[in-house]
């Protein structure tokens, strides 16, 4: 018996553009697009403007704060080596910083600035630390070897705002290994402690 040839479906045309759209638009219904004045516009929040007005009063603030003189009482020890320990302090203080006794915890380079732009630097860098209670800090003045006649005039201004602000303790001239006289070594009080009295000993006698 013969078989039969399998039967083939007959193919469909595909439906033409127009059937399309006609097709869609029964799908979709009663349906409007939106118009342009529909949608929702976020719009950025503009950055907040930088307070460069105050940023400049607070660095005159600190400028002003820190002056040439050098104070009478302060002990500076003479010769080049730079030390010095606030009235109230033991000396045994000064002796534990020069062993390095404490962990030097941040630095600032000041090497090769000139006084103006140093002065306002390093009072901000005493602030920061203070706010992050470091008590052990390096200030990298430099040697001197290329300013005017190779004097060291950075590092005796250093030494001179050092002495005026109340929050330091100690300071003397840094180890070889941490810089030797190039720098200074500057030990802080701890925060939440009141500054020594530089007239403590005078007053107790």
């Amino acid at each position: 018996m013969r078989k039969r040839p399998p039967l083939i479906p007959a193919t469909r045309e595909a439906p033409s553009p127009a059937e399309d759209s006609d097709l869609f638009r029964e799908s979709v219904g009663d349906v409007r697009p939106l118009g342009s004045t529909a949608r929702v516009l976020y719009a950025r929040r503009p950055p907040k403007p930088i307070p460069q007005q105050r940023l400049r009063d607070e660095r005159e603030a600190l400028a002003d704060s820190l002056s040439d003189h050098i104070p009478l009482d302060a002990l500076l020890e003479t010769g080049e080596a730079l030390a010095y320990v606030r009235d109230g302090i033991s000396r045994q203080v000064l002796r534990a910083l020069r062993r390095g006794h404490w962990v030097i915890q941040d630095e600032l380079d000041l090497h090769g600035l000139t006084v103006a732009a140093a002065r306002p630097l390093l009072g901000e860098f005493l602030n920061a630390c203070t706010r992050r209670d470091a008590r052990c800090v390096r200030i990298i003045h430099g040697k001197g070897l290329r300013s005017k006649n190779r004097e060291p005039v950075l590092k005796q201004k250093v030494a001179n705002w050092l002495m005026q602000r109340n929050e330091i303790l100690a300071f003397c001239q840094a180890r070889g290994v941490d810089g030797g006289s190039g720098a200074v070594v500057v030990l802080l009080k701890a925060a939440g402690k009141p500054a020594v009295d530089r007239r403590s000993r005078s007053d107790a006698a």
